[in-house]
């Protein structure tokens, strides 16, 4: 397998999480109309689906360091396209919702073993640097999954969003049958054991490498999901925006996060891992003090909203290429189980604040600004003393 194939593989693997959430994102607002449903309960779809792809996770890591990551990207695959044909059919709220959430388990498989293949087969720097180029590609993706998203749902139907997603997923499976070769080299017959697995999750999560980029990403993580959520309803219904003008900000997210990993390869060389992550931690800073200003300051100016929630992208397009490969550089043996808890540990968070989020829109940009706010301050907090202190890897 060329470098090449292996990062654009990579970039499609990963490319599924924004693909599966944001390709539906500008049809929420429609989606709860047709189907007479809440804002909370349409956001349900969107967060049973971030809960089920975290905690799969926590299966799908152990079964790819027993069997290896091909067979576990063909299962995940495969149920993911048979839970998209069921969203396509869903007949009500209820139906989508868990149609949804098995989607999510399936898309575990795939994004895990996305994360683990980088470490199978480069060094925490080099990995890094692979990380933040597939990444680039997963950018492009999400900048594209909005805008097809929003003119599905105007002149197609919000099924159809789940349609495409079927599409994707057979495709993807038959390029992962013909041309993936196992990239694992030794495989861990013991790993299902459950006294291996104990022994196995303990030492990870006692890690402190580990535990300094999982926070890195989680936060990080945790304020994309408010920002995405958040957005639709902030900008609709508190703004004035229409449902294509969100479709492009969540577009401009995608090119300026492709901007974001593009500044991560050059910071990388220049400034290590340690330190390039303490300029993602500079910008999500500066997000979060310019969006409590324009709030605190009453400005009802959407444009104004919209570009100071930019420059989050930028450091979230950094934190996540050298968190999601710093927290795995420290187990070459047992990446699989690193990558599923790391994922794990994300989407619980952004679960829990997706929750919390559905739930105090009022009509007002303040859920938004003071959610985002929240989670760029804290992962600059983790940026600067976490990842400072704890960001050199050794191997175990």
């Amino acid at each position: 397998m060329s470098p090449l194939f292996i990062i654009g593989l990579l970039a499609l693997l990963l490319g599924f999480q924004p693909l599966t959430t944001d390709l539906y994102l500008p049809a929420m607002p429609l989606l709860a109309q047709q189907l007479d449903a809440s804002v909370s309960q349409t956001q349900t779809t969107f967060y049973a689906l971030i809960l089920a792809f975290g905690c799969s996770q926590l299966a799908w890591g152990p079964a790819s360091d027993r069997w290896g990551r091909r067979p576990i990207l063909l299962a995940g695959i495969g149920l993911y396209v048979l839970a998209a044909l069921g969203c396509v059919f869903a007949p009500d709220m209820d139906a989508l919702i868990a149609f949804r959430a098995l989607q999510g388990a399936a898309m575990g498989a795939v994004v895990m073993a996305a994360r683990a293949i980088v470490r199978d087969l480069y060094q925490p720097v080099q990995g890094a640097q692979v990380m933040s180029k597939a990444l680039s590609g997963l950018g492009v993706l999400a900048c594209c999954s909005p805008l097809i998203g929003s003119w599905l749902a105007i002149h197609v139907g919000w099924r159809s969003t789940m349609a495409v997603l079927a599409v994707v997923g057979i495709a993807t499976w038959l390029l992962v049958w013909l041309r993936f070769q196992e990239s694992m080299q030794h495989f861990n017959p013991h790993a299902l054991q459950p006294q291996r697995l104990w022994h196995n999750w303990s030492a990870i999560v006692r890690n402190r490498t580990f535990l300094a980029y999982t926070a890195t990403t989680t936060c990080s993580y945790a304020g994309l999901v408010v920002f995405l959520t958040g957005s639709p309803f902030t900008f609709i219904d508190a703004l004035g925006w229409t449902a294509t003008a969100v479709g492009w900000l969540l577009a401009a997210n995608g090119v300026i996060y492709i901007g974001g990993t593009m500044l991560c390869r050059k910071l990388l060389p220049r400034m290590g891992v340690r330190n390039t992550v303490a300029v993602a931690g500079a910008l999500a800073m500066l997000c979060a003090v310019l969006l409590i200003a324009l709030a605190l300051a009453d400005v009802r100016n959407g444009m104004a909203y919209a570009c100071v929630c930019l420059l989050f992208p930028i450091a979230h397009g950094i934190q996540q290429p050298c968190g999601q490969s710093g927290a795995v550089s420290t187990f070459p043996k047992a990446a699989g189980m690193a990558s599923a808890l790391n994922g794990c540990i994300m989407m619980l968070f952004a679960f829990a604040t997706g929750q919390i989020l559905g739930r105090s829109f009022n009509g007002t940009v303040y859920p938004l600004v003071f959610g985002l706010g929240f989670w760029c301050l804290a992962a600059a907090l983790a940026s600067w003393t976490l990842v400072r202190r704890h960001g050199a890897p050794s191997a175990h």
